[in-house]
């Protein structure tokens, strides 16, 4: 999609009421319901996060988002895809602000570049005990990605018709915290499958933007 066009359908972006769970679950891995039902206790005291969903011109106008491959290392979400974002910080102003922080450090794109069109669903990611909070943003210039070399292992930058087909919808076998070689359902862009809390928050922008065109 010509980034023109995208800007056009913004004001309904913020106005359209959010998918929300009927969006997410969508994409949910089949043993997240039983997940939360054993994770009452220690969902009460999850940590925060917040991200950033967020959407520019490349050099040819041409509508991107951007998204992150996260450094192998040991922990539940090793080298898994991932929006750009991060834990909450208690200088933070809010969670959007830790969003824009976030974006900033593993991306280089600066908060004042960044315009935040509204907050999307949360989710709660059992494994690590966080709430996440994703936020839907755009860049109007065509940004000068800096990758944070500690944190980030590749950007990945896909396109608006890739993000929205629904032939990028597959179904992947994955090895989780609680159980190996299990079935879910993931988006596979740029060669990459995202999948979990990623995958799911996707689902509910990719809906919100089909009822926006």
């Amino acid at each position: 999609m010509n980034f023109d066009r995208f800007i056009n359908i913004v004001p309904k972006l913020k106005n359209i009421p959010l998918p929300a769970e009927s969006s997410q679950f969508k994409m949910s891995p089949p043993f997240r319901q039983e997940l939360i039902k054993r994770e009452q206790k220690k969902m009460k005291f999850a940590r925060k996060a917040g991200v950033m969903a967020l959407f520019y011109p490349d050099v040819t106008n041409t509508t991107k988002l951007i998204l992150i491959l996260r450094k192998t290392y040991r922990g539940v979400h090793s080298a898994q895809v991932a929006f750009p974002g991060g834990k909450e910080e208690e200088h933070d102003d809010s969670l959007m602000a830790t969003a824009l922080r976030e974006t900033a450090e593993e991306v280089g794109v600066p908060e004042h570049q960044i315009e935040v069109l509204r907050e999307m669903t949360q989710v709660y990611i059992p494994p690590s005990n966080y709430y996440v909070y994703p936020f839907i943003g755009i860049s109007k210039e065509t940004p000068r990605f800096i990758k944070q070399e500690t944190e980030v292992e590749e950007l990945l930058e896909i396109t608006f018709q890739d993000m929205i087909s629904d032939s990028n919808v597959v179904t992947e076998i994955v090895n989780t915290s609680y159980q190996k070689a299990i079935s879910v359902p993931a988006f596979k862009l740029n060669g990459k499958i995202v999948w979990g809390a990623t995958a799911m928050m996707l689902s509910e922008i990719k809906d919100l933007l089909k009822q926006a065109l």
